[in-house]
């Protein structure tokens, strides 16, 4: 009996438990295989002891318990499974109803989606991923608009360069170069010096020292093009510091073939003080003209981000002398600072250079900045403008505006 019961298991373990693995009915297979191994067992039993009578309520504990055990391992995963699938029919039955849900969502998501404490909670977390997949969906439609837009200009340039190949523009492109670069040259023997100060680095983050870089960067531009250009003076300059790192970004190779004048020495070692004059928004020093024979000096800042009278302090310390853009005099400000940005302020100190107008400097003022341009102190029109606003409704509107007009005429 013992040796056909172990050919039994033999022949269970080699050849049917195999095959029932292969076609999917392995745990089908276990209860059953346990049964029969149980049944020869008790039969062994019975054979060996047959006074011993068999106990069918303790046979029937051991089945129960086996089975149970074995719908518990098989039944945790589905019933996992179940619970995801029904998170994302709620999610589909929300999109349908028009809520905000993200059309794709993982099982991680889904997870912290079905965590979540309260149906609000899930809500936010919701809307979260939902604007975010929108925005990435908004940027990768930018980015294959401008792909495209970029391969449009790319065909239109090959069809129509025929214009820009022609050796009359090449020649003449490569002579505005050179005629440009020789003023530049001349500046540096014969021009009228202009400071930059770079000893604000440690003033700014880095995204407003790249700002200011990039400001500088078109002050140069605009200065090598006009007809007289200043001589740059870049004072205070330190190697391998974040502002040298920018420029190098901007100009590459041709950092070390501009011609201007990088130092990193002070104005004052460089200048004597009593030509210098510190161009600041700060300073109760109105400028009335511009003077030819003094040295202006302007701070490579963003003013957004440095506190008011940084510059103004700076220039007391080394006793310098300052002066501000009379703005007030010539223009009807409205709204912002009175604070310029470094290509505003080369284009208005070479516009004063060549004609010495200041309303055709100051036209490169912002219009948002200002109303327009006034005859008189803007201190008296402001007066003017008061004077209207409080007698609006009162009887002497008409005699107060008749005299507006006759101060201020319109141009």
């Amino acid at each position: 009996m013992q040796s056909a019961n172990m050919l039994l298991r033999r022949i269970v373990g080699r050849f049917v438990l195999p095959f029932a693995a292969q076609h999917g009915m392995k745990k089908d297979l276990f209860p059953l295989s346990r049964t029969l191994s149980l049944s020869l067992r008790l039969k062994q039993d019975k054979s060996c002891e047959p006074s011993e009578k068999l106990d069918l309520d303790e046979w029937k504990k051991v089945m129960k318990s086996g089975l149970q055990e074995e719908v518990s391992e098989t039944a945790s995963e589905p019933k996992e499974l179940s619970s995801l699938a029904a998170a994302r029919e709620t999610l589909e039955m929300w999109r349908l109803a028009g809520r905000a849900v993200p059309e794709n969502i993982s099982e991680e998501q889904l997870k912290t989606f079905m965590e979540c404490p309260s149906k609000s909670a899930k809500k936010k977390y919701l809307k979260y991923l939902y604007l975010k997949e929108f925005h990435k969906k908004n940027d990768k439609r930018k980015m294959d608009e401008k792909r495209e837009r970029r391969l449009e200009a790319q065909d239109q340039y090959s069809k129509t360069d025929e214009t820009k190949k022609s050796p009359f523009v090449c020649l003449w492109s490569r002579t505005m170069d050179k005629a440009y670069n020789w003023r530049a040259a001349q500046s540096m023997v014969f021009g009228q010096p202009l400071v930059f100060d770079m000893s604000y680095e440690k003033e700014m983050s880095v995204r407003e020292v790249t700002n200011t870089v990039r400001q500088i960067v078109m002050s140069e531009s605009s200065n090598r093009r006009s007809v007289d250009p200043f001589h740059i003076h870049f004072c205070n300059f330190k190697d391998d510091s974040l502002y040298h790192r920018e420029f190098i970004k901007n100009y590459r190779d041709a950092w070390d073939k501009l011609l201007i004048t990088v130092t990193d020495q002070c104005y004052t070692e460089i200048f004597p003080k009593d030509k210098l004059i510190y161009l600041t928004a700060d300073s109760p020093k109105v400028m009335k003209t511009f003077d030819h024979d003094k040295i202006y000096i302007v701070g490579s800042m963003v003013d957004k981000s440095i506190k008011t009278g940084v510059s103004l302090a700076r220039a007391k310390r080394l006793g310098l002398e300052t002066a501000a853009l009379p703005l007030e005099k010539y223009l009807l400000w409205c709204t912002g600072a009175k604070n310029l940005t470094l290509d505003q302020m080369m284009y208005i100190l070479l516009t004063l250079k060549d004609t010495a107008d200041w309303e055709k400097a100051l036209e490169f003022v912002p219009k948002r900045k200002y109303c327009g341009f006034v005859n008189k102190p803007v201190k008296e029109l402001k007066k003017t403008l008061d004077l209207i606003n409080t007698l609006k409704l009162g009887k002497g509107r008409e005699k107060v505006e008749k005299q507006f007009a006759k101060n201020y005429p319109k141009k």
